[in-house]
């Protein structure tokens, strides 16, 4: 399981009900079953990851998170979780707004296309940037989106999304000083609890 799991696994009340939106191989909500006692659903479009996904127990619905989330209620969930996958959707806002509506808190994490190293490429090799949190060329990576930690919270102050908690972390998924300063510069990957007043 990618290190950056198991710190969204302390931000999960024992016990909660669990959206997990593209949700891969299920691995998260498998650990949250087994750690933390909740009950939850994970939507995938993969097919192969949907099967990995009921092989290790994961309630799974094989869906498209970009045709929305209608067939959920209003405060569905205790926690609606997309990892390492709203750089990669089309409607990032209306599915911030879905995910809000659906849980009562959301936890998202992405790549920070501010990290220094990548605008070093940018600049002096004129390359789109490649790296451990980027591990894609331009014309095969499924990013849709290219933002930073500061477009993000922006975006959520913009759409008065309350931050209530944020983790920065290194390509070694730690949290040193140097993340914690300059999050945009110095930031790999972002990990924000958010939720509306």
């Amino acid at each position: 399981m990618r290190p950056e799991l198991e710190l969204i696994s302390d931000w999960i009340r024992p016990g909660a009900r669990v959206l997990d939106l593209g949700c891969g191989d299920g691995a998260l909500l498998a650990y949250l079953q087994k750690y933390r006692q909740i009950t939850g659903y994970g939507l995938e479009i993969d097919t192969a990851n949907t099967l990995k996904c009921i092989q290790a127990g994961v309630n799974v619905i094989h869906a498209d998170l970009e045709a929305g989330l209608a067939d959920f209620g209003d405060s569905s969930f205790d926690y609606v979780i997309m990892t390492q996958t709203l750089q990669a959707v089309r409607h990032t806002e209306a599915l911030l707004d879905e995910m809000l509506r659906v849980g009562r808190q959301g936890i998202v994490t992405f790549p920070n296309f501010g990290f220094w190293r990548h605008r070093v490429q940018v600049a002096l090799q004129g390359l789109m940037p490649v790296g451990k949190t980027l591990p894609y060329q331009w014309y095969d990576t499924p990013n849709v989106h290219l933002f930073t930690i500061r477009d993000f919270e922006e975006l959520c102050r913009r759409k008065r999304i309350d931050i209530l908690e944020r983790t920065v972390l290194d390509h070694a998924h730690q949290a040193p000083l140097g993340p914690r300063l300059w999050p945009n510069l110095l930031g790999e990957i972002a990990l924000y609890r958010l939720g509306r007043a």
